[in-house]
């Protein structure tokens, strides 16, 4: 059955105080949340959507992963709804979400906003993810070019994200997945200022572990003026086991979690 063999690293970074981005990493879910620059406790908005995602993930092994990840997702909104309700001080408070779970047959991407996933199969790199952002939406339109979208101030608006206010929708898709795939999950951090090549060049690096370092270490270099993260995971076809997996940047410290005890076992997902 298939499966990942991952490495990861968060990165404050150069420049911000502390970190928004959250992560997990497990042999079944790979997930990035980026907390959305300018609003309040992003932190708490990334770290409870990667909390509910992972928990969600560990509780139901085997469940449809389309569907598993949209009833987490919704339930990630509720929490951070209930969060708002709880301290005002949180109000606007939002993450991005990607992530690619399989169930050892099937596997899809859920995205919401603009953290990014990549595949590298036999030398060749493609981006699995679409940006969900004003920049990108124009870009689709044709009424503005590559170039003057990387230059755009409005880049990193994004249309749609995880917070208390909607109910998320993710774009939910299958990916065709086989074994010797590389996979990659980051935050904008690092996509924003490195180029596909070079993207390329570090994620066909032997070891994942020096690929990740290799990336973060990049895009720190390159002036990333965000938080950094990464998950670069193989996939594997072998027999089935159980892993907790690896929590990321501000997933670490469980303070950031609107309320743990409120994730409870699904009914029906």
């Amino acid at each position: 059955m298939l499966q990942f063999r991952f490495a990861a690293l968060s990165d404050t970074g150069r420049v911000r105080e502390h970190n928004e981005d959250s992560g997990f990493a497990s042999p079944y879910l790979l997930c990035v949340a980026d907390g959305v620059g300018g609003a309040a406790a992003g932190e708490v908005a990334s770290a409870t959507t990667t909390y509910v995602l992972s928990a969600r993930v560990l509780a139901h092994p085997g469940l449809e992963p389309g569907r598993l990840l949209r009833a987490a997702t919704r339930e990630a909104h509720d929490q951070l709804a209930a969060g708002v309700r709880a301290d005002p001080r949180r109000t606007g408070m939002a993450t991005t979400l990607t992530a690619v779970l399989t169930d050892g047959v099937h596997t899809v991407l859920a995205q919401v906003g603009d953290s990014r996933a990549y595949l590298l199969r036999e030398g060749a790199l493609s981006q699995l993810s679409h940006d969900q952002t004003m920049v990108q939406e124009l870009l689709d339109a044709g009424r503005i070019t590559a170039e003057e979208a990387s230059r755009s101030p409005y880049r990193h608006v994004v249309l749609q994200a995880v917070d208390g206010d909607h109910t998320p929708e993710p774009v939910v898709v299958p990916l065709d997945l086989r074994a010797g795939d590389r996979l990659l999950l980051c935050s904008d951090g690092l996509s924003d200022v490195l180029s596909p090549a070079a993207v390329q060049m570090m994620l066909a690096l032997d070891a994942r572990s020096m690929s990740t370092e290799w990336l973060v270490r990049a895009a720190l270099d390159a002036g990333s003026r965000d938080n950094v993260t990464a998950i670069v995971a193989d996939v594997v076809d072998a027999p089935g086991i159980v892993g907790s997996g690896l929590l990321l940047g501000a997933g670490l410290d469980l303070a950031n979690v609107v309320n743990p005890a409120a994730v409870r076992p699904l009914r029906s997902a």
